[in-house]
């Protein structure tokens, strides 16, 4: 499995990575309701992700009221796809079963 790339890896970071795959962006309140988070834990996730350059983390304001939303990049679509496609290589994997003698 030295070919899995370990930043998806992580079971949040692939669920974070799985949500923004199928939108075109989600806020980070979404993300901690949907996920089961603490803001602190999604934080330090996505922050891991956005140094990998597979997220974009977005920060403006709706009204007085701060609102951060999450996208995923490029790199970071192509990063999942190839995420997938190795676990596919390896579950296709066949041994070859010695019968006994």
């Amino acid at each position: 499995m030295a070919d899995v790339d370990r930043v998806i890896h992580e079971p949040v970071r692939l669920k974070v990575m799985s949500v923004l795959d199928g939108v075109k962006e989600a806020d980070f309140t979404f993300l901690t309701t949907a996920l089961g988070l603490t803001n602190g834990n999604l934080s330090s996730h996505i922050d891991r992700l956005e140094k990998a350059q597979y997220v974009e983390v977005k920060k403006s304001f709706q009204g007085k009221m701060p609102r951060t939303t999450l996208c995923i990049t490029g790199s970071g679509r192509k990063a999942l796809s190839a995420y997938w496609n190795e676990l596919e290589r390896i579950r296709q994997l066949k041994p070859e079963c010695v019968e006994p003698d």
